[in-house]
Order: C-alpha cells, then structure tokens, then sequence
C-alpha cells in the first residue's frame, strides 16, 4: 500500500511515459504532473491493480488515461480498455481528454457510450472499431447484453468516480459488468471517499491493489474562495442577483438547486430578470445537455442553474462562481459542487447561501473542507448602483479613447442650436436612452448613489445598466426626471408660459420654449380615424395573452385602451389594430416593448398579409338588413348565438 501526500515529479518525462504522450501533454501546456498523477502513472505502468482515493478535479483523469493509452495497441482495434463513469458529461470529458492525450497516436479511437444518445449510431460505431469504451454502467450492460459489446481482449478497467457510483444506484451495476471481463485483466478504482461498500469491491475484483490516498482533502478548494450569505428563502433570489451584480472577476457560474424543478423555475426567474442562462437537470435530452455545456463554454450564456447529478464531471474553464442556492445534502456533494470551479490551479469563488435553521450545515461543511468560511451579507441598492454606475462610467470612457465621435459631436451642436437643449441634458437623456432596457440604478438606491461633482446637478441620478459578460441589470427604472425653471405644459395648454415647479432646481437661466415637454407625454391622444393592423414577434408559442399586448402598448406606448382595436393571436406572432400613422418615436416604442421577455418588433402589416382566420358570422336572411338599434339593453341577434 502506498500513501501519498504532496508527492510531486520534477516533470512527465520522468514517469516512463512515450514521447507521443509526453509531445501532447507539452502541447496542452502541462508540465508538472499532480500529487495523484506523479504517483498513480509509475504504478499503472508497472502493470499493478490500483485502488486511489482523491477528491475530484485533482487530475485522476489523466492519471488513468496515460498508462492506459500507453498500453494500447494501434494495430487491432478491439476494446482494449474499459472507463466507467457515474454520469454521461463525465464519459463525454474523459472521452475528450483521452483523444487530446492521443493527439499523436495515428489511428487511435475512443468511443463514449451513454444513455440518451442513439443506440444505432454507437452500434455503428463498434461495428468500425474502437480500442476505449468510455461509458455508464446502464448503456455498457445494454450492449453486453446485446452482444454488441465484447470484452474478450479487454486489458484494462478503470472505475472512474466509484462514490458517486455507489451515491446513484449504480454499485450493482457496476458488480455485474466486472463478472463479465477477462479474470486478468489491470483494474484502477478511483474514488473521492472510500465507504465500506466501496472497499469491498475492491477487495473482490482487484488484484492485490497498490493504495493511492492524497491526504490532503482541501486540494480542490484551496484556490476557491468561500463565503457564505445567511438569507430567508423569500430573499435568495434577490440575494443572488445583487451578489452576482457586485462580484469581482465574475465569468460565468453554476448556481446548484436540490431538484429538477427547481433549476428551470430559477432560470426562468434570472431570465425575467434579464440574465443569459440555461436549467440543466436530468430531464433535458442529451442533445439539449450537450447543448447547454457547449454554449457555457462559448460564452453564449453565463449562468447554468442545475442539480448535483447533471452537473458531474461538467468542467469549464470559464466558470468562476459556484453559488450554493440550495443548501447540499451533506458535505461530499458541497466538495463536488465547488469542485465545478478553482479547477487545475484556476482562481474559484464558492458562495453558500444558509436559512437560520440551516446554520448547522455551516460548521459540518468547513470541517470537511479544512477551511473557514466567511460571512457576506446581501449587498445593498445602494452598493449595486455604485457598481453599476463604475462600470458604466468605464464603459464612456473607453468609448471616449477608442472612438472616433467627430459626427456625434455635430449632431450634439445640432440638438443644442436647433431644440435649444443643453449638452448635459441632451448626455444624460442619450445615456436613459441607450441604458432603457437595462437600468443601472435600483429602486431605494437614490439615497446610496455616489454623487460627485458632475452628477450633483442633476435632480435624479440617470438610471443605467451596465452588465457584466453581457448580462443585462435586475430592475426597470423610470425615466430621468430634469428639473427645470417650468412645469411640462399638458397637450392642450394655452400658450402662456407655465409657472415654474415648487420643487424644481434652475439648470439655465434662457426660457424654455413655447409648446416643448421636458419629459414624453405618458398618453396620447388620437384623432378619429381609420385603424391599421400592427404585426407584433410575440404569439402563442410564448404564451401570450391579449390583455398582456394591451397592457403593454397603454403602459409603454400611452395609446388608450380605446385606441386599440382587435387582436388576433396566432402561433409565432399576432397582430393588432391600432391607430394609422403613427409617428416614428412612437413605432421605435413599439418595437421595443417586451412581453414574457420577447420583443414586439411592431411594423405595419402589408396588403394582404392579414388573414381572418374565424369563422364567418351568420349573414341575416336576402332582403332584410339587421336590425342594429335595439332597446337599451338589448343583446344583438349573433350574440345569442354565441352564447
């Protein structure tokens, strides 16, 4: 038995491994092998049965893969190596490492086989050949027991992650694939825990194994700051999202909930909430899981809300957070959880959010990490604005050194000459204007908002979002408010200057000119008039409702509910009649009206587009027409039909 603690080689090249790996390992940038690898490969490669324990993300991967490739032979393409893996993003990671490590093996194939994915195409696949199974305990027994799978050349077994294994159910699956290898055959066995269960496995299937125990339980949380946030559950999400607003370094986060319900209720939550993220739980396909991993590594969202099953084996570089929403069941699943990030050396932040009746968890779990955890509180408005206005004011001024603005300075001169408008108005309606959709400032942050000497003279502080990695902010906010020496004048005012407003603060001394509001008017009005049908992006796949459409264009539009007519619903988009000629602010309103989070992207229907797709109404008998002026009270005849 050997027993290791912080066991380090001077390199790979002192291991015994071939030049083809060595040559791969150097293309990848590794250059020293970890605690696990430095003494697990010397063991692996003198041919002895191996039984390591060590918490994941220590580097087990490729301290199994390199001996194993190493005995591959190129020549016959047979299974010569099986790797069994309690979850299919794991078999799909190992599968990938083993093909990077044997970038200069011409001819090698590995081939991962996992529920979820179609049987035809894996029979294909061992139909051509391959030399490594990569797979889970379920999808390698279907094919054993099909035959299509056979392990007669089999050389090695590795049990990858055999805890977690045991934690799924999968312990006696695994017992009846390893009565079906070759007697003597090379196993390894890889666990973060050693249960008794376990060891008896081990005990009845290896061949007097060498032992392999990194001590040091920490290394995997050594370079993940931990903290931890005391909340009420009715608290978490707005606790998550300020957090996330306030964080440094933040990239990308898995935020682990307890079921699969949960992660899609969440995700829509943060989605509402103008954030770009995905649920990923057992129920999704494995094309949509493949889907969602490889748009969190592209970039293309940030945040992965997922239980503790479908994120196994899942490993991003870019994932710099792991936010405990909701507290694990015990410490293991805490370690494999913060496991996601501070991977390989890599900076990792770990926060762990606690109910007052979840504190005991708090001492189990830092016991079990060998590491204090700290305590943050929920950042305030006040503390989320400020951030958000640093980030915005850096975005300015980088745009102020990279740009050329020659053309936007005349078109600032213009507005100033021509709308009599000062500059800082004219900047700070342009900032609303461009930050509407995502707002900088929370409400109850006015009082809390840095104020230095340039935003001083404004009345209100600009509401503006500036995300992080693309995110938009948390929270709508209304449009500035300028102070100045005169009330807006209502639509239908005499001419004669207003009085100016009790609370209003002067910002220049010239009169404002006859006629011009200092804010939009929140309701127009319309003449009588034909109406136009309007085509909206937004219908019944989205799960619209008319009375969403109409609250949406009388709040944001400030078209009356009168001034809108019928609404027609159809599968991707719907329409509705609103008044003709409508001005062109108000159709850049309209097309940017959200619903549900989806955009109305209003335009004018063309001729014929529109199709009435109710039935027709019953046409009154030749020669009679209806009979529309009934007494007060009177219901029309096609109404009573209906009914």
């Amino acid at each position: 038995m050997t027993t290791t603690q912080d066991t380090t080689a001077a390199g790979f090249d002192t291991l015994g491994l071939a030049k083809p790996l060595l040559d791969a390992l150097a293309e990848v940038g590794y250059e020293t092998p970890s605690p696990i690898q430095a003494a697990c490969i010397p063991v692996l490669l003198a041919g002895n049965d191996l039984l390591g324990e060590a918490q994941t993300g220590t580097g087990k991967t490729a301290a199994f893969s390199l001996p194993l490739l190493q005995k591959i032979d190129l020549a016959r393409a047979v299974p010569q190596a099986l790797i069994l893996t309690p979850t299919r993003e794991l078999a799909i990671q190992v599968a990938e490492a083993l093909q990077k490590y044997a970038h200069h093996m011409p001819g090698f194939h590995v081939l991962p086989i996992y529920g979820g994915q179609s049987m035809v195409v894996q029979l294909r696949a061992l139909s051509r050949g391959t030399h490594v199974i990569v797979g889970t305990p379920g999808r390698v027994m279907d094919h054993l027991e099909r035959k299509s799978l056979a392990l007669n050349n089999l050389r090695m077994l590795v049990l990858d992650e055999a805890d977690e294994m045991l934690r799924m159910g999968f312990i006696d699956d695994v017992k009846w694939i390893l009565e079906h290898t070759p007697a003597e055959r090379q196993t390894a066995l890889f666990s973060a825990t050693m249960p008794d269960v376990i060891r008896r496995v081990a005990h009845e299937h290896l061949r007097e194994p060498k032992e392999i125990k990194i001590r040091s339980a920490t290394s995997t949380v050594v370079t993940t700051s931990q903290s931890y946030c005391q909340t009420h559950s009715g608290q978490k999400l707005e606790a998550l999202t300020r957090i996330l607003e306030v964080e440094d370094d933040f990239d990308a986060a898995i935020v682990f909930v307890r079921t699969k319900t949960a992660t899609v209720e969440l995700a829509d939550k943060l989605e509402a909430r103008g954030y770009s993220v995905a649920a990923l739980n057992g129920d999704l396909t494995q094309g949509l899981r493949e889907q969602v991993i490889e748009r969190l590594k592209a970039g293309t969202i940030d945040i992965v809300v997922a239980t503790d099953v479908a994120a196994r084996g899942l490993d991003v570089a870019r994932v710099s957070h792991v936010i405990n929403y909701d507290v694990p069941y015990d410490t293991e699943a805490y370690v494999h959880r913060i496991g996601r990030t501070g991977r390989a050396g890599r900076a990792g932040r770990a926060i762990l959010f606690l109910a007052p009746r979840e504190m005991y968890m708090l001492k189990l779990i830092e016991r079990a990490t060998k590491q204090k955890i700290t305590a943050i509180t929920m950042p305030t408005p006040g503390e989320v604005a400020n951030r958000r206005v640093a980030q915005f004011t850096q975005q300015v001024v980088d745009i102020i050194k990279g740009e050329k603005l020659d053309f936007f300075f005349d078109v600032v001169r213009r507005m100033e000459s021509e709308q009599d408008i000062a500059a800082r108005e004219i900047a700070a309606a342009l900032a609303w204007l461009a930050t509407r959709e995502r707002p900088l400032q929370m409400p109850g942050a006015n009082d809390h908002a840095p104020r230095d000497a340039a935003s001083a003279s404004a009345t209100a502080p600009v509401a503006v979002a500036v995300p992080r990695s693309g995110n938009p902010g948390t929270q709508s906010a209304p449009a500035p408010t300028f102070a100045r020496d005169t009330e807006r004048k209502p639509a239908r005012a005499s001419t004669k200057p207003p009085e100016s407003h009790p609370d209003a603060e002067p910002r220049r001394e010239r009169p404002a000119k006859e006629g011009r509001s200092d804010t939009p008017v929140r309701q127009r009005t319309f003449a009588p008039g034909t109406l136009a049908r309007y085509r909206i992006e937004i219908g019944r796949n989205q799960g619209v409702l008319p009375k969403e459409i109409v609250g949406a264009i009388a709040n944001e539009a400030g078209i009356a509910g009168k001034d809108i007519g019928q609404i027609n619903l159809f599968d991707d988009y719907s329409s509705v009649e609103l008044p003709s000629n409508l001005p062109p602010d108000l159709m850049d309103v309209l097309r940017r009206i959200r619903v549900r989070q989806f955009a109305f992207k209003a335009r004018v229907m063309e001729p014929g587009e529109f199709v009435d797709t109710r039935p027709p109404r019953r046409a009154p008998p030749a020669g009679k027409k209806p009979d529309w002026k009934k007494p007060a009270g009177a219901k029309p005849e096609w109404k009573k039909r209906e009914r």
